[in-house]
């Protein structure tokens, strides 16, 4: 199983993780905010990720992290 792991202060909630995802599993958080004011990402459901990556390639502030 992989795991993703999103370092909430990088993030800056721009999306571009959800959109890349080709499970749709990483959105936005929409509660919390980090300490910058941005919504970050989070993983919906660890069971469906397949560890492709795709979500941190994407990220331009290398806030995401995926373990296999």
């Amino acid at each position: 199983m992989a795991k993703i792991t999103v370092i909430t202060e990088r993030c800056k909630g721009c999306g571009l993780c959800t959109a890349a995802c080709p499970k749709g599993i990483v959105a936005l958080q929409n509660e919390k905010c980090n300490k910058k004011g941005y919504f970050y990402a989070v993983c919906t459901d660890e069971e469906k990720c397949i560890g492709c990556a795709m979500c941190a390639t994407m990220c331009p502030d290398c806030a995401i992290i995926v373990e296999k």
